[in-house]
């Protein structure tokens, strides 16, 4: 049995169905990676720049304040998560007439972030319910606003099963 003589049409059929076959594993791949992409963090980080001295500034005068807030998040066998704020100022009265906002923000896509609007519940108490809480790691947010301003940010990482 005589082998079969290796022809320049045949090597550039070998060499077409090649590259062809990686060429199209990376067209899929890029295909994958853009569709799975969360996007950046900031749409502009000139603009997050030039926010930074605000942001200390913020930040010191949150520090002068010395308010202990301390917050509780606990995730329910139905998937919903129930927050509670308490926010104590210096002297340790309560501090009312805030209007509290909450994030559970997903430390790898900040498309699951979830909002949780908070509601005063009482002498310093603030609570809000948020549904469809996936178990894991979150990053926790806390802002406080008074009369339209920034007086309180927390950030912190929970876990919650």
């Amino acid at each position: 049995m005589a082998a079969k003589p290796l022809t320049g049409t045949k090597v550039l059929l070998m060499l077409v169905a090649f590259f062809g076959v990686v060429i199209g594993v990376n067209v899929t791949m890029m295909k994958l990676a853009i569709a799975t992409l969360p996007g950046t963090e900031v749409d502009s980080p000139y603009a997050a720049g030039l926010v930074y001295d605000r942001e200390i500034s913020a930040a010191q005068d949150q520090a002068a304040r010395k308010w202990k807030v301390s917050a509780h998040i606990e995730r329910r066998a139905d998937g919903n998560a129930v927050l509670q704020v308490e926010a104590r100022d210096a002297a340790d009265r309560p501090v009312t007439g805030l209007t509290f906002e909450g994030r559970l923000e997903r430390p790898t896509d900040k498309r699951a972030d979830l909002a949780v609007e908070l509601a005063e519940a009482g002498s310093g108490v603030y609570r809000g319910n948020a549904a469809s809480v996936a178990p894991g790691q979150w990053d926790l947010v806390i802002e406080g606003d008074a009369k339209g301003e920034r007086v309180f940010l927390s950030r912190n990482r929970v876990i919650l099963n």
